[in-house]
């Protein structure tokens, strides 16, 4: 069993743990294929109601090892690498109906700065970074860079970061509208777990719902997507959790949600 994926489950909640930390947790392919198992079992595991992912050590995610790619030995080939590596994570990330957390411990560059805001929530330490590192070795922005960057912060600021390479500190992500909040270094995994506590006791049912209908809005028109918050809407109507939180509001009491 592959060490550079760490999956601990408890409370609701998965931790998994990016682990390479003597190459900053960039990807080879053995942990590109471990995080698609590792989000593929909790997708499917009705314990968890929340995921977070984070870098072990200094760093969230240094993107890809480029070790790998210039070795003649190990090289599998750019194609193979977005195709079977990148691209099926973030469509993972995008696909599971569970809130996942980028917890970004520290740098988070290329591929790595890109999965993280694939994700539903990302929230930083003070000692992280973001940058878009692909110009400086000749190559376009990949992991859904391209796609998810300039919704969150416009085109001119995302085509800049992308062109320039610049660094981007945590602060300034979330003043640009990267990431949700900043937390200091040595409250950061307390308070990681604090909103991930706090994410998978609500109903999990909707914010799946929720999830969807924010991956359609990215494509729809108008009429298309007041049709399918119609239809959502119902579907979260028929919950237990909706029955459970009508009632706690009249009963003047905390709800308790199962996310079903």
């Amino acid at each position: 069993m592959s060490q550079f994926i760490i999956n601990n489950i408890e409370n609701g909640i998965a931790k998994i743990i990016l682990n390479r930390p003597e190459t900053f947790n960039s990807f080879n392919r053995e942990m590109a294929l471990r995080l698609q198992d590792t989000l593929d079992a909790c997708k499917t595991n009705d314990e968890v109601r929340a995921i977070i992912l984070i870098g072990n050590g200094k760093a969230f995610c240094a993107g890809q090892d480029l070790n790998e790619v210039t070795s003649p030995e190990l090289n599998p080939g750019f194609r193979k690498i977005l195709e079977e590596h990148y691209n099926p994570i973030v469509q993972r990330i995008r696909d599971i109906e569970k809130p996942i957390i980028a917890a970004v411990n520290g740098v988070a560059a290329g591929a790595g700065a890109n999965i993280a805001l694939a994700c539903d929530i990302v929230v930083a330490s003070e000692a992280a970074s973001f940058i878009q590192a692909f110009s400086k070795i000749g190559l376009i922005p990949d992991s859904a860079g391209t796609f998810f960057l300039p919704r969150l912060i416009g085109f001119q600021k995302a085509s800049a970061l992308m062109m320039l390479g610049d660094k981007v500190t945590a602060e300034q992500a979330e003043e640009l509208g990267m990431l949700y909040k900043v937390f200091p270094v040595e409250a950061f995994e307390d308070q990681v777990f604090k909103l991930a506590h706090k994410v998978a006791q609500m109903p999990t049912k909707a914010l799946g719902l929720t999830k969807r209908l924010l991956n359609q809005s990215m494509v729809n028109t108008l009429d298309q997507q007041l049709a399918m918050e119609s239809d959502l809407q119902i579907e979260a109507a028929e919950s237990n959790d909706y029955a459970e939180g009508v009632h706690a509001f009249i009963e003047k009491r905390k709800p308790v949600f199962k996310g079903n």
